[in-house]
């Protein structure tokens, strides 16, 4: 028979009070993190929709890109731009694509002339330039105008006419098909 001295019981009673208190506090911890996870997971997906594109074939074996509508109403949809991605916003009100000083820098866009827009938040001085390469889902055109505007988010980008006026856009309630022309 073993018999412990009162100072080591009550000291290995503490011990695992405090460490029983840990281990509530790191499970409360880590059910904070996983729920922190699940609706940054849930806005993104409130935000865009289409993070996944989808892509149909037509019977004559034509390629459209199916875009949702997000809950503020507006389709974006992820993409490329010189190979690097990016997030667009499709903007009809846009006369050309236009993308951050960051973002260009990136993709490699050269600033030529210089130009003002107007945009939501008025005039702001911007530069226009060429994108080599945009790239939606399959479809893809090259030499695409676009401006570049210093104060946008870094990776949006705004899908203007200068891209979309080549396609096909059928909207059906909140659903946005984007196509070749026939």
């Amino acid at each position: 028979m073993s018999f412990r001295r009162p100072t080591e019981q009550a000291t290995t009673a503490h011990e695992r009070q405090k460490l029983g208190r840990w281990m509530v506090i790191g499970a409360w911890l880590l059910l904070l993190l996983l729920l922190t996870l699940f609706f940054s997971q849930w806005l993104e997906r409130q935000r865009n929709p289409n993070r996944q594109l989808s892509v149909t074939t037509g019977v004559a074996g034509e390629v459209a890109v199916v875009l949702q509508r997000n809950r503020a109403g507006h389709y974006v949809a992820p993409g490329r731009i010189n190979g690097v991605p990016v997030t667009y916003l499709l903007d009809t009100g846009a006369t050309f694509v236009a993308v951050s000083s960051e973002l260009a820098e990136r993709a490699d866009l050269q600033r030529g002339a210089s130009a003002q827009s107007r945009t939501a938040n008025g005039v702001v001085r911007s530069w226009l330039t060429n994108i080599d390469q945009l790239q939606l889902g399959p479809i893809m055109m090259r030499e695409v105008k676009a401006t570049i505007l210093p104060n946008m988010p870094e990776n949006e980008v705004l899908l203007g006419m200068s891209f979309l006026q080549h396609l096909a856009l059928k909207q059906q309630g909140d659903e946005l098909v984007i196509s070749l022309p026939p």
